[in-house]
This record gives structure tokens, sequence and C-alpha cells, in this order.
């Protein structure tokens, strides 16, 4: 796969591996990153061949947020004049979409947290689907003590997964929301007491979710995701014209085959983005 300055990206049996690797300066995201993120994302989702993703990263801590230097450079954060604010208001945008862009690819994206999660790495994981933590981890929506406003998705994805009230004194405080609250409160699906005893039980999901439909999956987050702010009636109606779209009876089939013999399905990989 291509070469990364911000993170390395590997892909094996359908598993895609991507680690943030800047442990020196606790995995902080730099221009890089928003550069190279959401089109590494996206290629993997062009692909058609990543059934599922794991986001990691090396050292003691997951992420500490957006690199500090990045608010030193003049000619991005300037907002002198109207149009100058117009155009922080397009970065802004544009940094945005390195985590959006995890909520619209076709396959599940699974991320393993281990000690600082803070500032605009709390955005990054509120877009994926699965979230796994070690127990030194914490999370804090750090723009706040640094003056600013949480602006990549923290305040409209975190009261999703999380009570109001939770989300509202994080984002007025700073204040950190352990993992084990975080867990029983359903933002973290596991914690785990070590680094390695997490990654492994997180590529071990990874790897079963590769196993299964890569079109039933990616249904069935696309119905999840349709879900949020519509009614009952409006998901049902959506999840039928979806399966309608989907429906393969030799998958089906594949997959009743393989229960009955105790053995894997076959399954094709979702066909590559057509090129305009």
């Amino acid at each position: 796969m291509a070469d990364y300055k911000s993170f390395e990206l590997n892909l094996d049996n359908g598993v895609a591996d991507l680690k943030l690797g800047n442990a020196k300066f606790k995995n902080a995201l730099t221009k890089d990153f928003f550069v190279e993120f959401p089109a590494a994302i996206r290629a993997l989702d062009q692909s058609g061949a990543v059934r599922a993703l794991v986001l990691h990263s090396e050292g003691s801590h997951f992420c500490s947020g957006i690199d500090l230097n990045f608010f030193a450079d003049e000619t991005l954060i300037n907002t002198s004049s109207p149009a100058a604010r117009e155009s922080f208001r397009r970065l802004v945008l544009a940094m945005q979409e390195s985590c959006s862009v995890l909520n619209t690819v076709r396959f599940p994206v699974l991320v393993a947290c281990q000690g600082a999660v803070i500032g605009a790495a709390v955005d990054l994981i509120s877009a994926c689907d699965l979230r796994f933590a070690t127990s030194d981890s914490y999370f804090v929506i750090q723009e706040i003590n640094i003056g600013l406003m949480a602006d990549l998705g923290s305040l409209q994805r975190l009261p999703l997964a999380l009570p109001d009230a939770i989300v509202r004194q994080m984002a007025f405080t700073g204040a950190p929301l352990a993992p084990q609250k975080a867990e029983q409160l359903g933002f973290v699906n596991q914690v785990y007491e070590g680094h390695e005893q997490m990654l492994e039980a997180v590529f071990g999901m990874a790897r079963t979710i590769a196993e299964r439909s890569p079109l039933a999956v990616a249904a069935s987050k696309l119905a999840l995701n349709y879900n949020h702010g519509r009614t009952v009636e409006d998901a049902l109606a959506n999840a039928a014209v979806t399966q309608a779209a989907i429906f393969d009876p030799a998958a089906v089939m594949a997959s009743v085959k393989a229960m009955k013999s105790k053995s894997k399905a076959e399954y094709a990989d979702l066909s590559c983005d057509s090129k305009l």
C-alpha cells in the first residue's frame, strides 16, 4: 500500500490496519494527517477489498489531539478579514471530513484507545462504529480548555452515544470521562487491562466481521446510520428498500451451507467504485 507521513496502513485478508505512528508527540494530528487520512480512507472504500478497519496507535497514548503547531501557522489560521474567515470556515469543513469519512465508508471502523484520547481524537473516535479502550484511557473535550469550541464532530456525534448531560459536562468543563464510565454508558464496547490484550481482541473482532457478507455488513451500517433522527416507520421503509436492493440468494445459501458444515462461507468483495 502507499506510504504516508502521518500513519502506517496495511491490509490483510480484508482487514485494514491503520496505526498512528508519532508516539514521541503522543500521536498528535498534524496537517499531513488531515490531508492524507480522508484520502486514504476513501481509497480503501473505493477499492471494495476492505471489510473492516482497525484504527489504533503506538505508544502510551492514543492521541493528544491536533498538533498545537497547527495554530501557529498564520497561513492556515487567519481571521483578520471576512475573506480570511470564509477561508478558515472552509478549512474547518475540510478537517471535519477526516472524521465524517469514517461514517460514510461501507465497512465498519473499530478503534482501540489507550491513555490520552484528547480533543480532535474524541472527534475522530466518535465517528467510529465500535470503540474499545484500556483501563488507563480517558476522554477529554480539550477544546474548551484552550478557548475553543469542539468543531470536528464531538458535539454532534457524542450525544448519539452518550447521555446529553454527560456530553454537556465534558464540553463545558473539559472534565475527563473514565473508560469504565464510558463502557457503562455504552460509548465504549469493552475495556481491557492492557494494550496488547485489547489489540488482540479488536483485530479478532475485525476478522470476524471480515468473514461475514461484506454487502450485508455494508447495508447494516447504512441502515444504522440512516436511523438517526428518523421515525421507526421511516427507518423500516428504508430497510425494506435496502434489503430488496442487496438481497442475494446465492450469498444466503452459501451462509446457510457454511453454518451447517461449520465452515467459512466465501463472499465476493464489494464492487470497486465507478470512475467518472
